[in-house]
């Protein structure tokens, strides 16, 4: 086979149920995966091990394999997933079970060697991110299903890759592709058109996108594609803003191999075809990142609804009514913000409303739990006119802190345990086979746009935009789709102008990186979302819709360009 043909059916926990089915049934597959996890999901799954130390793994999983095992094994496609969470074991073991009362003759094996969870005491959850090559050892002794805890996303891709086609550790190059491949796959459709900037163009189908998928070549070249008669598409634009999705510099390492981001060609191959081509690859650093997650204590949030005239003067009397109740027991954060989402003269209640967001956190569930949502509703006869919430506010509930660690490879006993029991080490690359992440020195710029006439509009009329968060830190990919549009982006969306143009941003370390191949700008925010998204520091936790936020914002354009 020259081509391996690898799908994606899940981007996280949670992602449409019927796509392992669709995925089976659609088109020609090697090999299936499936990711479902997520710096909150392992917090989500951390919480569900509490109440039960045998769960811990993504139980859908096993739903969708109820009418999907079959059809997998007929087909002969070999399914890859972390769904395993927290006790890959356990879910193994189920769905050997599962095979079993289907009477499907299946082989089940298991990754493990993540969980550090001994070494972080305090820890809800402590996981390292694994590399391939355990999910390729078991490939290689014939698994049908691999199931594995925390590894990389990209792991999902690079093992089935790895055990095809006979890579090495040292094949850095068709690793490196690998690795490319399997973040524009990991997130579903967001690379066929879900999540996508520029997705009122073209009249494509978009209620309903189809999975990717990525035939992959023995040199580490793939195309992205997706079924035949499935919804979305597939273009240059599509792959390049998942390219960019939480990413950051040139250098995107991993436990494999670090992919130089800056070496990546795409062209359209075709309607729906996407080619990588290109990518080189380097050693990969001599530590693995571990996620962290632990519980940061209690909060609550009250979203007083302010109609009509006087809004500030209406917030102001309850701002002043709560501080005497903070006065007595004051939480250890206490946040307010006014969204003036009212209109004048409207012709809705809902848009004469503004919303007054108020969210408080403390160590401690009293402080901010019954005692603080009773005081805010008893403003109800005693506050402004017009006074109601959103809804009523509850005891208070736990959040979330995420944190990353970083631990030398070979502390990391990384295992491939077999369908018969059998436990095979694998082994962390040698220290002379690693490399120090450093920083690519910043290519050149293009010379600039000539000088004409301007006009002020919206970034997004020239520019795509995608962002996402690590930890608490947020990236913004800017991309354009002409050269010309690059040789003034480039120029014209500095630092310090991303900066004017997202506020939020005035205060934080704000890092740019420019990758000319991609026509592409990758901002890093770093701390913009606090603890990160479980602890819901901002209105937009996860950075989803900042980029969106980007686009949004006016500032002068060339008109050759509009």
């Amino acid at each position: 086979m020259t081509v391996l043909r690898i799908g994606n059916a899940s981007g996280f926990y949670g992602d449409r149920f019927d796509a392992l089915r669709e995925m089976l049934t659609g088109g020609e597959l090697d090999v299936l995966t499936g990711d479902y996890l997520a710096e909150l999901t392992m917090l989500i799954l951390g919480r569900d091990r509490l109440k039960d130390p045998a769960a811990g793994y993504a139980r859908t999983f096993l739903r969708q394999l109820e009418e999907s095992l079959g059809l997998a094994h007929d087909r002969g496609v070999r399914l890859v997933t972390n769904a395993g969470g927290l006790n890959p074991a356990g879910l193994a073991d189920a769905v050997r079970q599962l095979a079993a009362r289907l009477g499907i003759p299946v082989r089940v094996a298991h990754v493990e060697g993540d969980d550090l969870g001994a070494g972080y005491p305090g820890s809800l959850t402590a996981h390292a991110y694994l590399g391939g090559f355990g999910i390729a050892a078991c490939l290689r002794e014939g698994a049908d299903v691999v199931v594995t805890g925390r590894v990389t996303d990209a792991a999902l891709v690079t093992g089935p890759a790895a055990a095809h086609f006979g890579w090495g550790p040292e094949d850095y190059d068709r690793l490196a592709g690998a690795v490319v491949a399997g973040h524009v796959l990991e997130c579903g459709t967001q690379a066929t058109g879900g999540n996508y900037a520029f997705f009122a163009e073209g009249g494509h189908d978009l209620r309903r996108p189809g999975f990717p998928l990525a035939e992959i070549h023995e040199d580490g070249s793939c195309v992205v594609t997706k079924h035949p008669g499935t919804g979305g598409f597939v273009d240059v634009g599509t792959v390049t803003a998942q390219l960019l999705y939480e990413t950051a510099g040139a250098r995107y390492a991993g436990p494999d191999v670090t992919a130089r981001l800056d070496t990546v060609r795409l062209i359209q191959d075709g309607p729906d075809r996407v080619r990588i081509h290109g990518v080189r690859g380097e050693a990969p650093p001599p530590t693995l990142k571990v996620g962290r997650t632990r519980l940061g204590g209690f909060r609550n949030e009250v979203v007083f609804v302010l109609t009509g005239l006087d809004i500030e003067a209406k917030a102001a009397l309850v701002k002043g009514q709560m501080a005497q109740v903070f006065a007595k027991a004051r939480p250890a954060e206490v946040r307010w913000e006014l969204v003036r989402t009212d209109r004048a003269d409207a012709d809705t209640e809902e848009t004469a409303s503004a919303l007054l967001r108020l969210v408080v956190r403390d160590p401690e569930q009293d402080l901010v739990g019954r005692a603080l949502s009773g005081a805010a509703i008893e403003l109800a006869l005693a506050g402004y006119p017009g006074f109601h919430v959103l809804a009523p506010p509850g005891k208070g509930s736990p959040y979330g802190v995420f944190e990353a660690a970083y631990v030398p490879q070979e502390d990391v006993e990384h295992l491939a345990v077999l369908d018969d029991g059998r436990r095979l080490p694998v082994a962390a690359p040698p220290a002379a086979d690693t490399l120090v992440l450093e920083e690519v020195p910043e290519p050149g710029l293009p010379d600039p746009a000539p000088s004409g006439p301007v006009r002020r509009a919206p970034l997004g009329l020239v520019a795509g935009a995608r962002s996402g968060d690590k930890g608490g830190d947020a990236n913004v990919g800017v991309w354009v789709r002409t050269d010309e549009a690059w040789r003034w982006l480039a120029h014209e969306l500095t630092t310090d102008r991303f900066r004017q143009l997202i506020p939020e941003s005035r205060e934080l370390a704000v890092t740019r990186h420019t990758l000319p191949r991609l026509r592409a700008l990758n901002f890093v925010v770093e701390g913009i979302l606090g603890d990160g998204v479980a602890a819901q520091h901002r209105f937009d936790p996860q950075a989803k819709a900042l980029g969106e936020w980007l686009r949004s914002r006016h500032l002068d354009i060339p008109e050759a360009l509009l």
